[in-house]
């Protein structure tokens, strides 16, 4: 077990005894919205777009921006309210009479996600964060590397179908420390792929089957906690880690052995982004 394994495990099982710990997503919410309206999409098309500003094609043009090649818009559906004449037998007289009655029609519009646009800059609050060296110096290391993007603002995760990492903007982070921490996570996923470490099976619909969906979590959290030692970060991370590994250990029933199961895949993946280079050890 390497020095840095043994440290990061004391620091997670300390602070796994201090009991329960509330896990705190790093980054802000940014729902879907209307870029010239700065109104938020409701009802289903929160469940349809994805988060961050979104433009109709007129708004584009007049805007003077233009679609990116090969961008596909996106639907908004609404109800819209209409009056029809319906004939209806009155109850009392039994005559046929004609009554107007409110219907709601289903309807839908395109639009286009800002980042397939160009020309138009986004409106979004981020925050000014300067990257970290060492941490850099980790991502910069992983030679096979998935491709890492920013294309949803709300969301993190690794496709291990298009092997691809996506990951809010660092703006969109209350810490520089919580966006590597975030980040070291889904490169500890990308590992799994059968290109790199093959804890995945290439057969598999998602990058975790769901009997080991659980464990793959506490890989990837104490691996992120690992490459945060390396990159000097654990102290500013270590109770957020604590608090999601908590959180995975409630799905094994607290086994907490699953710990040590999880650290020795979680020191695989480390030692493969890092190619064992020593000279990243911040400790």
């Amino acid at each position: 077990m390497s020095k840095v394994h043994e440290i990061v495990l004391e620091k997670i099982l300390q602070q796994l005894e201090r009991g329960e710990i509330p896990w705190k997503k790093g980054w802000t919410e940014n729902p879907p919205i209307n870029y010239i309206t700065r109104k938020p999409y409701t009802g289903i098309n929160v469940l349809l777009l994805k988060g961050g500003e979104y433009l109709t094609f007129k708004q584009i043009q007049q805007l003077g921006g233009k679609i990116k090649k090969g961008a596909k818009s996106e639907i908004v559906v609404f109800f819209k309210p209409y009056t029809k004449i319906v004939e209806e037998v009155d109850s009392e007289t039994g005559e046929v009479v004609e009554k107007e009655k409110e219907l709601l029609v289903l309807r839908y519009y395109h639009v286009f996600h800002i980042n397939d646009t160009e020309g138009i800059p986004s409106k979004l609050k981020k925050v000014e964060h300067n990257p970290l060296q060492e941490a850099e110096k980790i991502i910069a290391g992983y030679k096979n590397a998935p491709k890492i993007t920013h294309d949803n603002p709300n969301e993190a995760y690794y496709n291990a179908a298009k092997d691809l990492i996506n990951i809010p903007d660092k703006g969109f982070f209350y810490s520089i420390h919580e966006y590597y921490s975030t980040l070291f996570h889904e490169l500890i996923h990308s590992t799994g792929h059968p290109k790199r470490l093959n804890r995945f099976k290439e057969n598999e619909k998602s990058a975790f089957d769901a009997n080991s969906y659980s464990l793959e979590e506490l890989v990837a959290e104490i691996g992120a906690a690992m490459l945060s030692q390396y990159a000097g970060i654990m102290e500013k991370t270590v109770e957020n880690n604590a608090a999601y590994i908590q959180s995975w250990l409630k799905q094994l029933q607290n086994n907490k052995m699953m710990i040590f199961k999880a650290a020795a895949k979680a020191q695989q993946a480390v030692d493969y982004i890092t190619l064992k280079k020593e000279e990243l050890l911040c400790y």
